[in-house]
């Protein structure tokens, strides 16, 4: 082990913006085989280390995700590729929302056998979509990419039920670009959801020109005196029912005077659940200033999921909703 000087400035540098004491673990920190290139860790205190012995590279990096994939994307992909010994890879990832994987993969199996064998298909299921998964290996990037181009022509019009983007973007992007291009606003009213749904818009940049606000409506109490939901429509319907589901969307649109208003009622769970309502069950409605819609889902049984999934599921709906309006 050797002493990196650069590393250990770094270090002493973050411990000082910070106000924290350096101690001998943090120094040691600097401490790094003689036989390795250092590579420079931005977002934390560990750094990397890139070996090469008989003409094979090895990479330790700090296993904290962010640091690690800031250090993957910004130095080591770019090293691997200046070394020349990488065949060219192109990846393209197509978003989908509302169709099981099963479905899809029944409803993509005469396409994903036409694929060439250089084009491989991938399902990434998770509670927020559906990722599909485009990789191709070459030796020319350009005609992979007009390759990969040209499969996912034939793909969209397969899957334009529950296509929604590609690669890193989000559905409340896409809610947005559509609020944006037909200067709408948007407000939320969520009861089972939490805020979730107004959570994934805010952390989309530039939604403040579009998204007004939201209301948690957790209790009865607020649904009624905050939304306008008739205490006669939670005595006789249930506060999870289509017809509180649709006076909340109405109610939040006409509060926070906004072209569009979603809104989310459900169990969640693990409790809650009553005949003829289980666990998962949510309503979920997007109302405009001349008609409304309404649906109903059952998700399953596990809290956290069942949150992801409406919150998701509701921004896509309302994306579908304002495509037809």
């Amino acid at each position: 082990l050797v002493f990196d000087q650069p590393t250990f400035d770094r270090i002493s540098q973050r411990f000082e913006k910070r106000g924290i004491p350096l101690n001998r673990l943090n120094r040691d920190q600097a401490m790094v085989p003689a036989a390795c290139t250092v590579i420079s860790n931005l977002n934390g205190t560990a750094p990397g280390m890139w070996f090469e012995k008989d003409h094979v590279i090895f990479v330790s990096m700090p296993g904290v995700p962010f640091e690690m994939e800031a250090m993957m994307t910004g130095e080591i992909l770019p090293r691997i590729i200046d070394t020349g010994r990488t065949a060219a890879i192109c990846h393209k990832t197509i978003l989908t929302q509302g169709v099981p994987e099963s479905v899809l993969a029944e409803r993509l199996e005469a396409w994903e056998t036409g694929l060439p064998p250089h084009i491989r298909l991938a399902y990434l299921p998770s509670p927020m979509a559906v990722r599909l998964r485009l990789s191709a290996t070459g030796t020319d990037r350009k005609i992979l990419e007009q390759e990969t181009a040209g499969a996912i022509s034939q793909l969209l019009p397969l899957i334009q039920d529950c296509h929604y983007g590609f690669d890193d973007d989000t559905m409340a992007m896409a809610v947005g670009k559509l609020l944006t291009g037909k200067n709408a606003t948007l407000a939320v009213a969520e009861s089972c959801t939490g805020g979730n749904i107004s959570h994934l818009i805010t952390l989309t940049p530039g939604s403040s020109a579009w998204y007004t606000g939201g209301i948690t409506a957790y209790s009865n109490e607020v649904k009624t005196n905050l939304l306008g939901v008739s205490p006669e429509t939670l005595s006789q319907y249930g506060a999870v029912s289509r017809e509180t589901a649709a006076e909340m969307a109405q109610g939040v649109r006409e509060r926070l005077k906004t072209t569009y208003g979603v809104a989310t009622t459900g169990i969640a769970g693990p409790d809650g659940a009553s005949p003829g309502k289980p666990v998962g069950t949510v309503w979920i409605s997007v109302a405009s200033p001349t008609k409304f819609f309404c649906e109903k889902f059952v998700f399953g049984n596990d809290r956290e999921r069942n949150i992801l999934r409406a919150s998701q599921t509701a921004l896509q709906l309302l994306r579908k909703f304002i495509l037809q309006d």
